[in-house]
């Protein structure tokens, strides 16, 4: 399984994920900001040492030449963007059909200095099949002192999605 994690962070998110894929999982995490990256390197190669690693110090609203992905977590990232749709766009395109995208995010639609522009999973769903997505669920929420509540979903890549 091939994941990347989009503004992972020191990788809170990134360690999760490597737990789920098991030690024949291969995370390709992005984040702009090089020393969380290696905070996160060092969290990773501790746990779960035979997860592999590839890190981009990079942008993730911009195309990054990832591999073909199985999967995608944006977790509280999506939030700092506020024209989503061509980040989301070139997200999809780097999957294979019928991966799974993964949004954790506040369940908001109004934002603040900290979280500029969040959407609450209604706006999601529409913006999901607006950028080529499909079979959008949540998974899971819960009560946050930030913006009310956070929350995670599930939407997937189309088998017969073109640009695939």
């Amino acid at each position: 399984m091939i994941w990347a994690d989009l503004g992972s962070g020191a990788g809170a998110f990134t360690l999760a994920l490597a737990d789920l894929l098991g030690p024949a999982g291969v995370i390709h995490s992005v984040d702009r900001d090089s020393g969380a990256l290696r905070t996160q390197a060092a969290s990773l190669h501790r746990s779960f040492p035979g997860t592999i690693l590839h890190q981009y110090i990079a942008d993730f609203t911009h195309s990054i030449g990832l591999p073909a992905l199985d999967g995608v977590v944006m977790a509280n990232s999506l939030h700092f963007v506020r024209d989503k749709l061509p980040v989301l766009d070139l997200a999809r395109r780097s999957m294979r059909p019928g991966g799974h995208f993964v949004l954790v995010e506040y369940e908001a639609d109004q934002g603040n200095p900290w979280v500029p522009y969040p959407l609450s999973f209604r706006t999601w769903r529409a913006l999901a099949t607006a950028a080529g997505f499909e079979d959008t669920k949540a998974m899971a929420r819960v009560p946050s002192r930030f913006l009310g509540a956070i929350y995670s979903a599930l939407s997937l890549v189309p088998v017969d999605a073109p640009g695939s």
